[in-house]
């Protein structure tokens, strides 16, 4: 099971070395390699909240705009060729772009899990 870690709009992975007994992550979705650890969940936490206030504070001494991930728009590539044809006459067939197309199979699938 995946575990991820929310701070200020930030996502945060969680894994976890056992040679080293050792938890540790990094921020999610940006260029910018933001990373945290803890020997316990209460260090990761803590670690994780610090390392994304420390990027916050350093963007603004910089006077730099932090960067944010997922802001709406995205490149899909599909595996197979006949997928994207039949998606993309799908969609045309109901009077949809294939990006609504796409948002709305996404909408559909996340309805029915706990993602928030």
């Amino acid at each position: 099971m995946n575990y991820i870690m929310k701070c200020k709009g930030y996502i945060g992975s969680v894994e976890f070395s056992e040679p080293d007994g050792l938890f540790f992550g990094k921020v999610l979705g940006i260029r910018s390699l933001i990373s945290y650890e803890g020997t316990n969940a209460a260090e990761l936490v803590a670690d994780f909240h610090g390392a994304v206030d420390d990027y916050l504070s350093a963007c603004e001494a910089d006077g730099v705009q932090p960067k944010t991930a997922y802001k709406g728009s995205l490149n899909v590539r599909f595996k197979d060729a006949d997928t994207h044809r039949k998606a993309a006459v799908y969609a045309i067939m109901h009077g949809q772009s294939l990006n609504s197309f796409i948002e709305e199979a996404i909408i559909d699938k996340l309805s029915s899990s706990s993602i928030q």
